[in-house]
């Protein structure tokens, strides 16, 4: 295990696939919550586009929106001279490390992923279709994180079982061989709000639904942002009932307050009995708002590639003898060859 110093900050790790469009559950669920705690400590944040090729891809698509998203992360105020940014696929000891753990993981932990038989079924009804990654997923997700000896991981609550399953795997391994890996904890920092699709607000705001009126993308120009919000669910209600508001008005609600760091008495004085009409009006205008200095980040880094691979290079350089030193303790602890 790499020794730590005391008077070291804990380090974390997280990411996101770079398929589909980062959306504003993207940012204030995760993207926005890593720029505020990055300097509380050691960050490493990834675009995972070993895990976006469990299902098929257009390969220059993939290659463009992995700059995509890093300059997303960028612009959401990631500080490349603070928190490593770079793609997973820069660091083959990601893959390394996972097949260790495919080898020492027992079937039955795999099989008792909810994720992946819910993903299965997304993809196609017969099994035979579906790629084996898709089921190691979980086992390469853990590589990720204890390849860096992260303290803990900010993620939202919908991955506590890949969490314990890590947890497990680190455990499991740390048995087997001897003490090698940091088990991360499962008190998480803070994470941010938790924003449910506008079409269907019983269910979070994902990336990988299809329908045209689920999300808004961090790049949506203000026009797509008011009408979405125009189409947003809300109830039967005229007008806001502070007390108990349906799910969709609830969800405008927590996008408003998220975006303004309002405080529950602002928002109740304010939006209290408003209309739905004045309501929707005002969230779209408060998102247009903050999603527009995000943009012009986003645009100036889209401009100057050089840059942009530049940051990927030199974080990648930055981390990659954190990975080197992790995989070379766990083969020395396998008995694997090497010279």
């Amino acid at each position: 295990m790499e020794n730590r110093r005391p008077h070291m900050k804990p380090r974390i790790f997280s990411g996101m696939q770079p398929t589909g469009a980062l959306h504003i559950g993207n940012y204030l669920g995760a993207l926005r919550n890593w720029a505020e705690i990055q300097y509380d400590y050691e960050p490493i944040f990834c675009i995972v586009d070993q895990h976006a090729i469990t299902v098929p891809q257009d390969p220059k698509a993939l290659r463009e929106s992995c700059e995509q998203v890093a300059a997303l992360y960028l612009a959401a105020g990631l500080d490349p001279k603070q928190s490593a940014v770079f793609v997973q696929s820069q660091i083959p000891a990601h893959v390394e490390l996972a097949w260790i753990f495919t080898c020492t993981v027992p079937f039955g932990w795999l099989n008792r992923m909810t994720q992946f038989k819910a993903k299965a079924l997304e993809a196609d009804a017969s099994q035979d279709s579906v790629g084996t990654g898709l089921f190691l997923y979980p086992v390469l997700m853990a590589a990720d994180i204890l390849l860096y000896q992260a303290k803990a991981v900010p993620v939202g609550d919908d991955q506590s079982q890949h969490m314990e399953l890590t947890r497990n795997i680190a455990q499991r391994f740390n048995k087997l061989y001897g003490k090698t890996f940091i088990v991360p904890e499962t008190k998480l920092p803070t994470v941010g709000a938790r924003i449910m699709g506008l079409d269907d607000p019983t269910k979070k705001m994902s990336k990988s639904t299809d329908s045209p009126n689920h999300s808004i993308s961090l790049l949506d120009p203000p026009g797509r942002v008011k009408k979405l919000i125009g189409r947003a669910v809300t109830d039967s209600q005229p007008a806001v009932n502070w007390a108990e508001p349906g799910a969709g008005v609830a969800n405008l609600l927590t996008i408003f307050q998220a975006f303004s760091d309002w405080t529950d008495s602002q928002m109740q004085s304010h939006f209290a009995g408003m209309r739905y009409g004045a309501l929707k009006s005002e969230v779209s205008e408060m998102i247009s708002a903050k999603l527009e200095p995000i943009q012009r980040r986003y645009n100036e880094l889209m401009d100057d590639r050089t840059h942009l691979r530049a940051v990927l290079r030199d974080s990648a350089e930055r981390v990659a003898p954190i990975a080197a030193e992790t995989v070379r303790r766990a083969k020395e602890r396998t008995g694997l060859y090497s010279a």
